[in-house]
């Protein structure tokens, strides 16, 4: 009888001790893996909202036609029951500009008084300037105005300044904010928006964001306004200024904010009544934003049906 074939166990032991080593590798691989993934999402994920139930109706867009816009990225959103309508890379982040001021103008309305005087401290500010000087005092209100109609970026760096902790504090309630909302793939560097690596957002976040914004009686008159004389406290200076949007006051639009930058391109947040119903519409990375917006705005224009919601 034929005797078994040896066996050798050093070469035995040798295999299964490499593919243990290979098993551990393979199994710290994908604990790293799943961190980096964990990661990623909790930096982008898209926040599900509570539904609600007191809508009567249900927006819904009656056409399929894609209007022609040189945006990169857009969403019409209908703000009470925050369903988009029209949406393009609305959940890609892009460099917000200007329209950063819109957040501004929340932490500076949750801390200050209208009336409260505050002084310029910064003169070298990039952008567009309001024509205030350093150390002149002015109201709260006439700062705001200055921010969000011609887009002043000296009045929002002295609503920032004169914050407790100044802009490092200021821009990190504004971050704050900014999750307390659930809008996660926002990001604030600065209060004006001149960063166009670290001030970006999304055309829903953004949208959603002016939608609280809106609740504000203040920011909502300021931003539906054309135009205003605002001046220091000491009457050294007396300044007319106008509002950037051009749509203001066309088919129901009544704000809200403008935005451009070399490298955020051409940014519009749009704010239009519609058979008593609010609609939001945001642009951005575009070549012309007025043209984009009013196409936009066509779209919906008697193509809106809302359907009856039954309990």
């Amino acid at each position: 009888m034929k005797g078994f074939p040896k066996v050798n166990f050093d070469n035995r032991y040798l295999y299964f001790g490499s593919l243990g080593a290979v098993l551990i590798l393979l199994l710290f691989y994908f604990v790293a893996l799943d961190a980096r993934i964990r990661e990623y999402v909790g930096k982008n994920k898209v926040e599900s909202y509570p539904l609600d139930f007191s809508l009567s109706s249900y927006p819904i867009l009656a056409t399929k036609n894609k209007p022609d816009i040189s945006a990169l990225a857009a969403v019409v959103l209908d703000d009470d029951s925050k369903k988009p309508l029209f949406s393009k890379n609305a959940n890609l982040l892009f460099s917000m500009a200007s329209t950063t001021k819109i957040m501004t103008a929340l932490i500076g309305l949750s801390y200050y008084k209208m009336d409260d005087i505050l002084t310029i401290n910064s003169d070298n500010i990039e952008g567009v300037k309001s024509g205030f000087e350093r150390g002149q005092r002015v109201k709260f209100e006439d700062l705001l105005y200055a921010m969000l109609l011609p887009s002043s970026n000296d009045a929002a760096q002295a609503i920032a300044d004169n914050y407790p902790g100044g802009e490092t504090a200021f821009v990190r309630e504004m971050n704050k904010h900014a999750e307390s909302l659930h809008l996660y793939n926002t990001h604030f560097a600065d209060p004006i928006g001149l960063l166009d690596e670290a001030d970006y957002s999304t055309p829903l976040d953004l949208a959603r964001l002016t939608s609280v914004a809106l609740e504000n009686e203040v920011f909502s008159q300021i931003v539906a306004t054309k135009s205003k004389v605002v001046s220091d406290v000491d009457g050294k200076v007396s300044l007319s200024i106008n509002n950037l949007n051009r749509l203001l006051g066309k088919d129901g639009v009544n704000g809200v904010k403008t935005g451009y930058t070399d490298g955020a391109g051409q940014v519009l947040v749009t704010s239009r009544e519609d058979e008593g119903r609010r609609i939001i519409s945001v642009v951005m990375a575009s070549k012309d934003r007025f043209l984009d917006t009013q196409r936009l705005l066509d779209l919906i224009t008697d193509n809106i049906i809302y359907l009856p919601i039954h309990p």
